[in-house]
């Protein structure tokens, strides 16, 4: 209470949990220092804890062994040092909340974290993209530096060069991120069409980078049964936007259809509570490769969305299928991948479950 506040440091409820798991107490620090004092405590009393910001992603990654604090970042919160190109980001601060506030300069953060309500901080701990990957980069691409507070309880910045840890490597909480501004584009223009199968995909896939356009996004979902979609976003003026759409639309021929506002699946996760959710990146030319060796260790078709234009994208493992039957196919798409230089992670699965896969630490995810 010292630290935190009266009111902010409170023994944990039945919500308080992380994969199953419920923690004792929890503590909401203002500052970064408060942060800190709450770490060195954690650390001179020999507790566990895990970072909270909107709990999008709490319970995905290793399961932890101990959960004694969560440090909910909540408070956390705002934007100041904004310029023309950059602003400095409170960890706690929602995504949707910073591109509102950017909007009325006209300008945008260039992420869209598929998890509704993702914090910065979360979004940055374990690198989560969207659909506008394709063109400007992941989250941790867009970052100029972070500041954090180690295990140990020091306050620290990093921009991960001469020597000193990037985000994947950091071991602590997230406190505030130096972040690229990109202006608002004046119009934006979806392309999309019919798939039913990952070959198809790459035809029109390599279609569309064969021409003089430059989406921000190339989307496909491969729902597993029946035909998929492939979708792609272009960005920029008015007339320009329009003309490559029409471009685009030609090139992949009847059936395509230009639209003003994305399909209901983009920048969304294909997984549900229960499923077994792994996220695979590998270089585009492969991924047919990786699509059809997926179905043959599953033996059927899974469902399959993501940035296809950079090769990453989460495949669905029905939690139905057990543990054995999981670790199978993880094992038999590890080593189709490593022979293409790709990777795979699990990401999420049952509590029950997770405890029994080789789940990915959070921090580790790419």
């Amino acid at each position: 209470m010292d630290i935190c506040g009266p009111g902010f440091a409170r023994p944990a409820r039945t919500v308080d949990q992380a994969a199953g798991r419920r923690a004792r107490f929890v503590a909401q620090p203002a500052t970064a220092t408060s942060a800190a004092a709450v770490l060195r405590l954690a650390a001179e009393r020999g507790l566990s804890f895990r970072a909270r910001g909107a709990g999008t992603k709490i319970d995905w990654g290793t399961p932890p062994a101990g959960l004694d604090i969560i440090v909910d970042t909540g408070r956390l919160n705002g934007m100041w040092d904004h310029r023309d190109s950059t602003a400095v980001v409170a960890a706690g601060t929602p995504v949707s909340a910073v591109q509102a506030a950017l909007a009325l300069k006209g300008q945008r953060l260039a992420v869209d974290p598929p998890s509704r309500g993702a914090t910065v901080g979360g979004m940055l701990a374990v690198n989560e993209s969207g659909p506008l990957r394709h063109r400007f980069g992941s989250p941790a691409a867009q970052t100029a530096s972070v500041s954090f507070v180690s295990v140990a309880g020091s306050e620290e910045t990093s921009d991960g060069e001469d020597g000193r840890p990037g985000i994947a490597e950091i071991d602590g909480v997230l406190t505030s991120a130096v972040l690229t501004v990109e202006p608002l584009p004046a119009a934006r223009r979806w392309v999309g069409r019919t798939v039913s199968t990952p070959a198809e995909v790459d035809d029109l896939v390599s279609s569309v980078l064969a021409q003089d356009v430059s989406p921000s996004g190339i989307e496909v979902d491969l729902p597993g049964a029946g035909g998929g979609v492939l979708a792609l976003l272009l960005e920029g003026a008015e007339s320009e936007v329009t003309g490559s759409a029409d471009k685009v639309a030609g090139a992949w021929g009847g059936g395509a259809v230009v639209a003003s506002s994305a399909p209901s699946w983009w920048g969304r996760y294909p997984f549900a509570e229960g499923d077994v959710a792994v996220r695979i990146a590998v270089q585009p030319r492969h991924l047919q490769a990786v699509a059809y060796s997926l179905r043959d260790a599953a033996g059927g078709a899974v469902a399959i969305r993501g940035s296809a234009g950079v090769g990453a994208v989460h495949a669905v493992l029905p939690g139905e299928l057990g543990v054995t039957r999981v670790r199978e196919i993880v094992t038999a798409l590890e080593q189709v991948l490593i022979a293409r230089r790709g990777r795979l992670a699990v990401v999420a699965a049952a509590p029950e479950m997770a405890v029994q896969l080789p789940m990915t630490e959070t921090r580790e995810l790419f």
